[in-house]
């Protein structure tokens, strides 16, 4: 009976890994004669289908038999003259099971995934390589890490749900699959789900439509682990946000572990109804914030190892520098700058990626002083940051002072004015009376007109930077 039961499950194994035609034509009836640990010998119909099956399919019988024995080292197959004696209930007709297991995966993949070693696969969404040995911790990242970490030693038992929010591109996917294959690795009898609310909204749409909720309800109370990513795309879908408030039930009180994630904290949820998002409140909430520029630093340089491009030091810390919005960022640049050596064979210099950074109106803030040297200049009054301007823009310091609208003037008076207000803190009004009385109304446009400007305009961000760094400012 044993063996019967393994032998289901090896031709199971067997229909994914040959073609259909092939399966029909090849494999007619076949049964276990002896199994050991060692070695599985098979009982076949004919000379024939013995001879192809050693010739044509040896290694997809033996992989598919090792899933389910591992520990064995060889396979055989012998010719069962008798093997279609209808007494002989050992015996699979490999026409009739082909049919039976087909219809069985259908219906398991009703809902999106399929069960197999306890783990739910769901449409291979998970990445092998994210682990939590190979994922950064920087400082603002840590309580989230430690959470996952807990979690995965005794799921179900410590933070349980856990809630984690953070800004988009700050390794968000990289710590839930994580996690995700952290579980399975250390609990193999766990049934895990890893998922998307996109993905749930299909599946729950699909079920509607099918009138299956229950089958689907029976799934997930099946489920030893559900990660939800993503639960924002939940907005405004209020029949999924119930069916996703009964299986959180569900779950919740057989002690599964549940883990959610989103962009906001808990509180902010405003298009989530206020039940669903209490129960996300139960647990833990945790937040990851944007990584400080050593901690970008070493994310650059271990993407830049695992795809095997040596990056120069003073390149990597330019990078890191200016590209601080968040981790995707980081690695979007790396890319482009790996593609670029790949396709002209040239090595990257830091006046190169400086001017691809500017192209991509990435740099924020230039590290212009890394190449020209400039004079420093202590800042003791206002008059020492107009005379710096004008300097600069080779004007006289009474054509920044005074109203004059031509733009030659206009742009040094502006810069002028903002560097006054964001780098030496002064109020609106002390700066109009600098500028020939000019009204708080003025001042305000002219440090928003320009702020707006070195966003778009490069060139003028350069500008401003080389004054800045002229001064201790």
């Amino acid at each position: 009976m044993q063996n019967n039961y393994k032998l289901q499950n090896i031709v199971s194994n067997i229909i994914e890994r040959v073609k259909k035609q092939d399966f029909l034509v090849y494999f007619r009836k076949i049964s276990i004669v002896e199994l050991t640990d060692a070695k599985i010998t098979f009982w076949v119909v004919s000379s024939f289908m013995k001879d192809n099956l050693e010739a044509k399919f040896y290694k997809e019988v033996f992989e598919s038999a090792k899933i389910e024995n591992p520990s064995i080292t060889e396979i055989e197959f012998k010719v069962d003259l008798n093997i279609d004696n209808p007494s002989n209930t050992a015996v699979i007709d490999c026409g009739s099971f082909y049919k039976e297991d087909v219809k069985t995966k259908k219906t398991k993949a009703t809902f999106g995934w399929t069960w197999e070693n306890k783990v739910i696969k769901t449409d291979k969404c998970v990445n092998d390589r994210y682990s939590l040995s190979n994922f950064i911790v920087w400082t603002d990242s840590q309580l989230a890490y430690s959470a996952c970490e807990a979690v995965c030693r005794n799921p179900g038992k410590s933070y349980n749900p856990l809630y984690i929010y953070w800004d988009v591109g700050l390794w968000k996917t990289h710590l839930l699959q994580a996690t995700w294959n952290e579980i399975i690795k250390k609990f193999r009898d766990k049934k895990i789900v890893y998922t998307t609310a996109d993905k749930f909204i299909t599946e729950y749409v699909t079920a509607v439509k099918k009138r299956s909720i229950e089958r689907l309800r029976e799934k997930f109370r099946e489920i030893d682990v559900l990660i939800i990513d993503d639960v924002q795309f939940l907005s405004k879908k209020e029949q999924t946000q119930n069916e996703l408030y009964n299986i959180f039930n569900l779950l919740y009180e057989q002690n599964k572990q549940i883990i959610i994630s989103w962009d906001r904290a808990p509180k902010e949820l405003e298009e989530l109804e206020p039940r669903l998002r209490s129960r996300f409140e139960w647990g833990i909430t945790v937040d990851i914030g944007r990584p400080d520029f050593e901690t970008r630093l070493a994310i650059l340089q271990e993407k830049a190892r695992a795809k095997e491009f040596m990056i120069p030091q003073d390149i990597a810390e330019f990078i890191a520098a200016n590209v601080t919005e968040n981790v995707r960022e980081l690695e979007w640049v790396l890319n482009q700058m790996i593609a670029e050596y790949e396709l002209t064979w040239v090595n990257p210099t830091l006046s190169k990626v400086a001017e691809k950074l500017k192209k991509l109106s990435f740099t924020t803030d230039i590290l212009w002083s890394s190449k020209v040297k400039i004079e420093k200049t202590m800042i003791k009054s206002y008059e020492d940051i107009i005379k710096k301007v004008w300097e600069h823009f080779w004007i006289e310091v009474e054509w920044i002072t005074w109203s004059n609208r031509k733009k030659e003037f206009m742009i040094p008076r502006q810069v002028s004015m903002y560097l006054l207000k964001t780098k030496m803190n002064y109020t609106y009004e002390r700066i109009w009376n600098i500028f020939s009385g000019r009204n708080h109304a003025a001042v305000l446009y002219s440090c928003n007109k320009l702020e707006s400007l070195i966003k778009k305009d490069q060139t003028l961000l350069h500008e401003v930077n080389i004054i800045r760094d002229s001064m201790w400012i």
